[in-house]
């Protein structure tokens, strides 16, 4: 591979993740041979199927995606206009690697999710948003090539920004404008994407969608405990071994810090950086889910899991993170444009929390 990704790691039956032990990516023969193949759904029936799965947005903002659906059909109901379907896998912060290693080693799955929500919804097109970064953008062109789907789809390169991935920004950018959140805010499924009512959801989002569709509700629901199914991690930080880690909900966050080799230290940055510190004490007692990492003051968010080690300052690493967000900012809000900046002048270290880099190891 050009891009080098962090490892791909399961604690119980892989789901997204299956097949990935044996091939670094899964063309389109390789991946029905390892999924099966996937019909259409009626709308009503894939709505049915978001809501008996509690299917959430993946992203980091967990919305009910049956909500989503709804909106979206709605909206095409009162408007008489055909829908869009944008697929974000821009993953603009520094530690997310699961969309990645999904764009790269599994295209077709986040794919067969748009197809059914492009079937159910009739829409026009399907829009693939991917960062300018190139990470997993050739794997997804050539998954375009592969295959036919119920709409024409189209691959649109994304500032590689914290800002760019945000709902807002990101169907801003599609229009032709800056990847900045507009100024008056605007559900995606009342007018996105050149005015037509847009279903907008994060990539793993998607292929969790599709998993469910082969599968049915009951036996994915085999999987997790009151939120069902699996979630992926993005493990880096002070991991001695780093990893995307595809879980069951309920997996204690203990096991996940195990299997990548994290060493004692002060504290665990979870959901990303908007998400929440907690001590590596409380981490060995956390849960994976949304309700159980909040529990204990954590946060699922978009999947990020950074640990950092014993030799670094907490109060450092979240001064770095000021600054970071301080210099990715939109500037259109007060605390953003003014206290961010406030609290990092002055003091520029290089950056500590590291992401992936190294080269890929083998599952």
């Amino acid at each position: 591979m050009s891009n080098p990704l962090p490892a791909v790691r399961s604690i119980g039956p892989a789901r997204l993740t299956a097949g990935l032990e044996r091939a670094e990516r899964l063309g389109l023969h390789a991946h029905l041979q390892v999924h099966g193949p996937l019909g259409p759904l009626s709308q009503r029936a894939l709505i049915a199927l978001a809501e008996d799965i509690r299917l959430t947005g993946r992203g980091g903002a967990g919305f009910p995606f049956a909500r989503k659906l709804r909106a979206v059909a709605d909206a095409v109901d009162r408007r008489t206009l055909a829908p869009v379907v944008v697929v974000n896998a821009t993953e603009g912060e520094p530690a997310a690697w699961k969309d990645k290693v999904l764009l790269t080693r599994a295209p077709h799955l986040i794919l067969d999710g748009a197809a059914l929500v492009a079937w159910a919804l009739r829409a026009e097109e399907i829009v693939v948003c991917v960062a300018d970064d190139g990470v997993g953008e050739q794997s997804m062109l050539a998954a375009l090539a592969e295959r036919e789907l119920p709409a024409p789809a189209r691959l649109i390169r994304v500032p590689h920004r914290f800002i760019s991935g945000e709902g807002g920004a990101l169907i801003q950018g599609i229009n032709g404008l800056p990847y900045i959140p507009p100024g008056i805010k605007r559900r995606a499924s009342d007018g996105g994407v050149g005015g037509h009512p847009t279903l907008l959801s994060n990539a793993e989002t998607f292929a969790q969608l599709a998993i469910a569709a082969r599968m049915g509700p009951r036996r994915y629901r085999e999987a997790g405990t009151d939120e069902p199914g699996t979630v992926l991690l993005s493990v880096t930080g002070s991991a001695a071994s780093p990893a995307v880690v595809e879980c069951p909900t309920g997996t204690p966050l203990a096991q996940v810090l195990d299997v990548c080799q994290v060493p004692a230290g002060p504290a665990v940055l979870t959901g990303g950086f908007h998400g929440r510190w907690i001590d590596m004490t409380t981490a060995y007692r956390a849960v994976v889910s949304r309700h159980g990492l909040t529990a204990v003051g954590g946060a699922l968010g978009a999947g990020i899991v950074l640990p950092i080690g014993a030799g670094t300052c907490p109060i450092g690493e979240v001064a770095r993170v000021v600054h970071y967000l301080a210099a990715e900012s939109a500037g259109q809000c007060g605390p953003c444009r003014l206290g961010l900046p406030a609290r990092s002048t002055g003091w520029r270290p290089a950056p500590a929390i590291r992401a992936w880099s190294g080269p890929p190891p083998r599952r």
